[in-house]
């Protein structure tokens, strides 16, 4: 028996060394394909035949932050509507439902302009036209065949259906039998040529629900959502991703149309597709089916610069729940020079129960029963935030835990990290790695978001990289620049009692 327990730790560690070397950049670069359509898509293809399965991703470059002003919440209400088929899939009649949804949308405008009136609206006019709207959604509901884009994907042996709307992209997956590839090039080309914008105000209702729950009904919801709107003033980051309910109200299937013509466009878009597939076959199908998409230039990146932060900001919460604590310090954007050392950083402070705020706050100390701190908030195309959290045990405080962070902090900023520590966070980078691409979805993920963000998937490799050059002046530098006083933002939630005011 003890021979065998110090046999097990080589076993794993020769068999993470041959996955590791399995994964390497050399042995992906034999087995990525990449090709930039005519009209601007960039897809790429891994042949991976472990299984005769595949997965997708497509990736949109837009998200909440895309958002236009007084329209928040329409990225996600894309995502929703992605999911409605188009002018074949999801109508038993697409002529006559056309026609019925243009007088919804008339019906819509006309019912709007009233209620948006703050000076002479008429009451008995407004319930007129929302009747009208409501009739024209009726006669347009009745060309709809519900979920079935969803349910011929289902019978089609599809499984992981799904969609995400993020600060900064949009992401769309599922995983098919590798012998339906020409029918998933159908179906995903065709939701984006021929969008329909049908059941979109049904849909919307259910979106209010969703914001109501995330953030109106949620004290951390609403806590993050005031922390944010403090933190950032001229970036799109200050406004909650799932919108303002005064603007999922007001904005309209047009809206949404507009919207999808301005982003989804080839150019603004990269596919990867991962399994048992064959490069040379799965380009001659995407060719035929995705390059139908009309071409359309990319577009336009507004880049806002926020004004120089010179104080600590602060906003208070009075809720009767758990009391929370969150600070934030600004950072640059993913494509800082330093942005491998705010992950590191990142690692150290809080992942898992060896991290430096679990072993202080939670473990050894006993005053929260959660801590942590993470980069990249609540995006990273934009200049982020890197936050940090905790919330009390019972018989705590906010300021308890504030000031156990900020030791924590003052560690980083005058005492180099030991070299077992370094060590760890790095050997934990390149297991995270070799994870992510254990399947197919998770390679088709990770190839995707680095193909848009950098124009070249091999970033994965290469962040890595950057990591194992990351030293401690480089940690003590990083955390002098950017955890101090005047570029912090704190949030707290305090525990109010029922009733009072």
């Amino acid at each position: 028996m003890k021979r065998l327990r110090l046999f097990l730790p080589l076993l794993f560690l020769f068999l993470f060394l041959s996955l590791a070397h399995a994964q390497d950049l050399a042995s992906f670069e034999k087995r990525v394909t990449v090709k930039k359509l005519s009209n601007g898509l960039t897809v790429l293809v891994l042949r991976r035949p472990e299984a005769p399965v595949f997965s997708f991703r497509t990736i949109v470059d837009a998200g909440d932050a895309q958002d236009p002003l007084g329209k928040t919440g329409l990225a996600h209400m894309m995502e929703h509507m992605a999911f409605k088929g188009s002018t074949v899939i999801g109508t038993t009649n697409y002529p006559k439902e056309k026609l019925a949804l243009e007088k919804v949308e008339q019906a819509y405008r006309e019912y709007d302009r009233e209620r948006q009136k703050t000076v002479g609206q008429d009451k008995a006019k407004l319930a007129q036209l929302e009747k009208a709207w409501l009739d024209a959604r009726a006669e347009a509901d009745q060309y709809a065949i519900k979920n079935e884009f969803g349910e011929i994907v289902e019978r089609s042996g599809g499984v992981g259906l799904n969609a995400s709307t993020g600060e900064d992209v949009t992401q769309y997956e599922y995983s098919m039998p590798a012998n339906r590839i020409e029918l998933w090039a159908y179906l995903e080309s065709e939701r984006f040529l021929h969008p329909v914008m049908r059941e979109f105000y049904r849909e919307r209702d259910v979106v209010m629900e969703e914001r109501r729950m995330r953030v109106d009904s949620s004290p951390i919801g609403r806590a993050v959502a005031q922390f944010l709107s403090v933190a950032f003033d001229a970036s799109p980051y200050h406004r909650p991703g799932i919108g303002y309910m005064q603007d999922l109200q007001h904005f309209s299937a047009t809206d949404a149309m507009e919207f999808f013509k301005r982003y989804y466009v080839p150019s603004n878009m990269v596919v990867a597709v991962v399994g048992d597939v064959d490069p040379a076959q799965v380009f001659a199908i995407v060719e035929r089916y995705f390059g139908r998409l009309p071409a359309a230039p990319k577009p336009e990146e507004y880049s806002p610069v926020e004004t120089r932060q010179n104080s600590e900001r602060s906003v208070v919460l009075k809720d009767p729940s758990q009391p929370v604590y969150l600070e934030g310090y600004r950072r640059p954007n993913y494509l800082s020079p330093d942005d491998a050392v705010y992950d590191v950083i990142s690692d150290l402070m809080s992942e898992g129960r060896t991290s430096r705020l679990y072993r202080t706050l939670v473990r050894d100390r006993k005053i929260a029963i959660q801590a942590g701190g993470f980069s990249g908030f609540p995006g990273f195309k934009y200049e982020n935030l890197f936050a940090f959290y905790g919330v009390p045990t019972s018989g705590h405080t906010n300021k308890e835990v504030q000031d156990a962070i900020r030791e924590e902090i003052e560690k980083l900023r005058t005492t180099d990290v030991s070299d077992e520590e370094l060590k760890m966070v790095k050997t934990r980078a390149r297991a995270a790695l070799i994870r992510g691409l254990a399947d197919n979805n998770g390679l088709a993920s990770e190839l995707a978001e680095m193909q848009l963000h950098y124009g070249d998937w091999r970033e994965l490799f290469r962040q890595i990289d950057r990591i194992d050059k990351v030293t401690k002046e480089d940690i003590r530098r990083v955390a002098n620049a950017t955890f101090v006083e005047n570029n912090r933002t704190v949030c707290m939630m305090e525990t109010a009692t029922k009733g009072a005011k």
